[in-house]
């Protein structure tokens, strides 16, 4: 499983988030590593420099074997804040795709 972090121009992205976000990423969704080709994670400021509450927008795009790819978006005051609640979806839409898959 491939897994590719980017940001916009108002998140300032690192190394070290870059690696705690992978790890996390990795960590969560082991149980669907045979079944997941890729996963992308875009970070974006809706407000840009002006504050304001629930302006951090996390997506998580994985894209499965033989499927089409999956997308979840959470906003919240913080990056990782929206980063846990997108990650919260994906691992359910995941399970509930996969159990689908097994039933056809």
């Amino acid at each position: 499983m491939k897994i590719q972090i980017n940001t916009d121009k108002n998140v300032e992205g690192n190394e070290r988030q870059e690696s705690y976000f992978s790890g996390e990423l990795e960590k969560s969704l082991s149980r669907f590593d045979d079944k997941i080709t890729r996963i992308e994670v875009y970070f974006a400021d809706e407000n840009g420099d002006k504050s304001g509450t629930k302006d951090k927008k996390c997506v998580i795009e994985a894209r499965p074997t033989k499927m089409q790819p999956l997308v979840v978006t959470d906003y919240a005051d913080s990056t990782e804040k929206a980063f846990h609640g997108a990650l919260d979806k994906m691992k359910k839409i995941l399970s509930t795709s996969f159990e689908k898959q097994k039933e056809h």
